[in-house]
């Protein structure tokens, strides 16, 4: 998709600030620094338009994107950062377990996993937590570009294995800084949301 207009059109704590216009959303997912501001910025054709922050757990709001008028990108807190206090991780993990359960017009989530480590634990029980509410996940192994390309068929089996993925479930190999997987990444988004 050729993106032309995105706004930040809020950053929900609560579901009655979420947008009314029944648009379908997508959510990202991972834990703190994995790369969703940079995923978001690269779908979006902008360099800065997600905040993206060399501080973990500075996402501490929903924030809904608004892409060509059409649907949403939603960024969600990261997990499993450690300074952020336990009550504050409390209050996040009931917030977006929250919305990732009740938003009729959430068509599917994109999962971050950091492409050069074996998922954590919390990538692993967030995946889990998917595939039990049957949400649509799209695995995304982010900054692939540090690794070899003859490296790729090793990454994808680790990713899978770690995770449980069944056979034909999506994963995507994706760089922020060469670009790759993201006609992928919207060619998944498209057929989720019927947005082309």
């Amino acid at each position: 998709m050729d993106v032309n207009q995105v706004e930040l059109t809020i950053s929900a704590v609560q579901e009655d600030q979420y947008p009314t216009d029944q648009q379908p959303e997508i959510a990202l997912v991972g834990r703190s620094n994995v790369g969703k501001s940079s995923l978001t910025n690269v779908l979006i054709n902008r360099k800065n338009f997600a905040h993206t922050s060399s501080q973990p757990g500075k996402t501490q709001t929903l924030n809904f994107y608004h892409v060509e008028e059409a649907l949403y990108f939603v960024d969600v807190p990261g997990y499993g950062y450690a300074k952020v206090s336990k009550k504050q991780r409390e209050k996040f993990g009931k917030m977006i377990e929250h919305y990732l359960t009740n938003r009729d017009q959430l068509k599917g989530v994109i999962e971050l996993v950091d492409g050069r480590h074996v998922p954590t634990d919390d990538d692993i029980a967030m995946y889990q937590w998917l595939t039990y509410y049957q949400v649509p996940t799209l695995v995304v192994a982010t900054k692939v570009d540090k690794l070899k390309p003859s490296q790729y068929n090793r990454i994808e089996k680790q990713v899978r294995q770690a995770l449980g993925m069944q056979a034909g479930e999506p994963l995507i190999l994706f760089s922020a800084q060469t670009r790759l997987g993201k006609e992928q990444v919207w060619d998944w988004i498209s057929q989720q949301t019927g947005v082309k």
